[in-house]
């Protein structure tokens, strides 16, 4: 199988010839910093080439975003700083690009990705996300009651910009998947209730599901956290997938798997154990072993890898992940 089929299958619960190998989150700067130092080829900078360096399953995201910030998920220079509506409507007009300038570099990954030789994976501002954006975080909460009518009335905007975009993007290259920002749940759940979501969320989802469902676009909700409850609030909205089920905001794997067996989930590896040497990364993917044989579940650390992992620790946990994967999570010790 192909990079693209392979990805396919799994978020189909369809039989693989192995497991995707992915590090969906990449790397953080000081991580790399450090590999660098350990041995890692000074001029590996982009994101793509590390991957491949690595041994990863090639992907590329594209960060779609407002102003014009297709490449890399940068914000506008308001953040923050909209207070009210009058505010947002002066500003609106730097907000949502309506031409293609941007999209070129999304062109050339088309015959890529149709080859089966990389996923092309774009990303979206969500429904939550941007608007904290554009508010801050205390106004943003503040707004679901002191102000509804301003967050409808950007995540009315934002709902037009995303169709109209993905209508232009699919000229250029359409995804395999897509993640919607949202960042939405901390470690004790969602930051906000279920009524809110179905008011202030959920017709906005509404309106883009059924344009990626068109198109063939798989969607996923990006959001750190304990998702455990958001989960269904996704599902009655279309969207059944999400990452990165953060381990240390306790989010448990298998049970999201017995609660919502249709869910499909990116990541979930802790990136606490990989610090602390072969045997507890074993242990660790042993954990999620039920998840890697049940399907629908792709592993990959929890996020980035962070700067305490040295390059030997981290080439310890990709001889693990390719192990595992290659073997549908039975381990071969």
């Amino acid at each position: 199988m192909n990079h693209v089929e392979r990805f396919r299958a799994v978020m189909n619960f369809q039989p693989v010839d192995r497991l995707p190998r992915w590090e969906w989150a990449m790397w953080w700067d000081k991580t790399l910093d450090r590999w660098r130092g350990e041995g890692m080829p000074a001029g590996l900078t982009d994101g793509f080439e590390i991957s491949r360096y690595f041994g990863h399953d090639p992907y590329k995201q594209f960060w779609i975003g407002t102003i014009g910030d297709y490449g890399g998920g940068g914000k506008p220079a308001v953040t923050g700083a909209v207070n009210d509506i009058d505010y947002y409507r002066r500003i609106k007009p730097q907000l949502y690009p309506g031409d293609d300038g941007g999209l070129g570099e999304i062109a050339s990954w088309k015959e890529r990705q149709k080859a089966g030789e990389a996923v092309v994976w774009a990303t979206l501002d969500g429904y939550f996300w941007f608007p904290r954006v554009l508010l801050g975080i205390e106004r943003h909460l503040y707004a679901f009651y002191e102000q509804p009518e301003l967050i409808h009335a950007i995540n009315a905007d934002l709902v037009d910009f995303h169709v109209a975009l993905l209508r232009r993007m699919a000229r250029f290259c359409v995804p395999t998947f897509l993640t919607i920002a949202e960042d939405m749940s901390y470690n004790h759940g969602p930051m906000i209730s279920k009524a809110m979501f179905d008011e202030f969320l959920a017709p906005y989802y509404r309106r883009l599901v059924p344009v990626l469902n068109e198109l063939g676009i798989i969607p996923v909700i990006d959001s750190d956290g304990d998702v455990t409850r958001l989960a269904p609030w996704l599902h009655s909205v279309g969207i059944d997938a999400i990452l990165p089920l953060e381990r240390n905001a306790g989010v448990d794997g298998m049970k999201l798997r017995e609660a919502c067996p249709w869910l499909l989930m990116i990541g979930h590896y802790d990136k606490m154990t990989m610090n602390r040497g072969e045997k507890a990364m074993r242990a660790e993917f042993e954990r999620i072993v039920p998840l890697m044989r049940r399907g629908g579940y792709i592993p990959s650390v929890d996020h980035q890898t962070p700067p305490g992992v040295s390059l030997e620790q981290y080439r310890a946990y990709l001889r693990l992940l390719g192990e595992y994967t290659a073997t549908g999570g039975q381990s071969t010790a």
